[in-house]
């Protein structure tokens, strides 16, 4: 198969309009960004793509700065026979439309991509190139950007494990789904055992080969950052930027707090999965039904229709049998989220994999509800216990199921977390941090040549 393609949380401050006003003279000129996603957030609503957006509307609403949004969106965005770049949405806003995709390797085939895309970075000629994704673009998309501007910035946010882990980039084993952590190409094997270990081996050489085309890398987490340099990359290229949240009017609207009268009141929202960790919620749900707590209610606010038909049944089947503690509402909008949150007293977030900064915690934290989630990866991370909310053990609903009983016997210490609960940097301010990790990567480069051509 693969032989054949062979530092905390964000600082908190006012946006710099003006983040290379320090260079030479000569060089003084507007900053040049293409903003890369691996798909557009108009037809998919995924984090990454979301994150994205907002840095690339950002950026162009800063002075000095032009901007330009590159998306991948095969199948979803619409096409033209014999193109693969369009601009279906306005003139800084392009999509490519190509198909077929190794998700092993990550690697892009399509053969009329590559010309068509070191014609359009020639074309804009961009000081820095950010990608918030690699997937769809292919992974030589690095080595085109490199070849068509050898002195442009390469930066990469890196959302997920994938190119650690084959399994989604979750790093759960199969198919038990237990926590991996860490990747070798016998491990992965035996997760995966129609694909040699040779395979992996060389997969994880191909993934880096381009890896190290990369300038800087991002992440939402350190507990990613932790996983990528333990994996190879160089931790002096890993910068921790947090996902910054967009104002909304209602959240300027005064917030009550729910009434605890008829008990505690609990909040799911998202995707419902096996990962989510929705079983986690429906067996604790049973236990306190079969121990006759009644004070404690679950609601569940998502959609599971795009989820695998054995699953989909699966939960069918037990959502029919759910104990009255535990109430399906069904698929919701974004724009309502906010009063949806303000609905219940916490939030869960029971996911069964490490997860990596979950925007479901910001929503929550931004809503002023402390958040009830699982104690490993991004989520142990962002939620600090007894100061933004509380972890149980992951995967374990007799764990889950005891913490929200003595939550409910004493809600008091919910409503403590009011004081402590941290407030989730902007869009704006993650924004100017990205801004400033521009300007330091750049001064870095000029550096560089500065001394290479003095030592020539």
């Amino acid at each position: 198969m693969i032989r054949d393609a062979l530092r905390g949380r964000t600082k908190r401050r006012e946006p710099k309009s003006a983040e290379l006003r320090s260079l030479p003279a000569p060089e003084r000129r507007p900053l040049r960004v293409l903003v890369m996603s691996h798909m557009d957030p108009r037809v998919s609503r995924g984090g990454a793509e979301i994150a994205a957006f907002q840095l690339y509307e950002y950026l162009k609403a800063q002075p000095g700065v032009t901007a330009w949004f590159l998306a991948a969106g095969p199948g979803k965005i619409g096409e033209r026979l014999g193109v693969r770049l369009i601009q279906p949405f306005g003139p800084d806003d392009y999509a490519y439309v190509g198909h077929g995709f190794d998700h092993f390797i990550h690697s892009n085939s399509d053969p009329e991509f590559p010309p068509e895309f070191i014609t359009l970075l020639r074309d804009l000629k961009p000081d820095v190139v950010h990608l918030h994704h690699y997937t769809n673009f292919g992974m030589e998309a690095l080595l085109q950007i490199r070849r068509a501007l050898p002195n442009v910035r390469i930066v990469l946010t890196l959302h997920e494990y994938l190119a650690i882990c084959n399994h989604f980039g979750q790093m759960v084993k199969r198919p038990s789904f237990a926590l991996c952590d860490r990747a070798s190409p016998r491990d992965c094997h035996k997760c995966f055992p129609e694909i040699s270990e040779q395979d992996f081996f060389l997969r994880e050489l191909f993934m880096k080969r381009f890896l190290r085309l990369v300038d800087h890398f991002v992440s939402p987490s350190q507990f990613l950052i932790d996983r990528y340099a333990a994996w190879g990359l160089p931790a002096d290229r890993l910068t921790m930027i947090e996902n910054g949240m967009p104002a909304r009017e209602e959240r300027e609207r005064p917030n009550q707090q729910p009434s605890f009268e008829n008990g505690l009141v609990v909040g799911f929202f998202g995707q419902i999965s096996k990962l989510k960790g929705i079983n986690v919620l429906l067996d604790a749900a049973e236990m306190l039904h079969a121990q006759g707590v009644s004070n404690v209610r679950i609601d569940v606010h998502g959609d599971h229709s795009g989820q695998p038909e054995p699953f989909r049944k699966d939960f069918e089947a037990r959502l029919a049998k759910a104990p009255p503690n535990f109430s399906f509402r069904g698929a919701y909008e974004n724009r309502r989220v906010d009063a949806l949150m303000r609905s219940v007293h916490a939030v869960l977030v029971p996911s069964i994999w490490w997860e990596n900064s979950p925007l479901v915690i910001q929503e929550a934290l931004l809503n002023r509800r402390p958040v009830i989630c699982s104690d490993i990866g991004g989520m142990a991370e962002k939620v600090r216990f007894g100061l933004d909310g509380f972890h149980f053990q992951a995967g374990s609903a007799f764990s889950l199921a005891n913490l929200l009983r003595s939550l409910a016997n004493d809600p008091q210490r919910l409503l403590a977390l009011q004081q402590t609960m941290a407030v989730p940097p902007t869009v704006n301010e993650t924004g100017a941090a990205v801004l400033d990790l521009y300007a330091e990567t750049l001064r870095r480069t000029r550096s560089e040549t500065e001394n290479r051509e003095m030592a020539a």
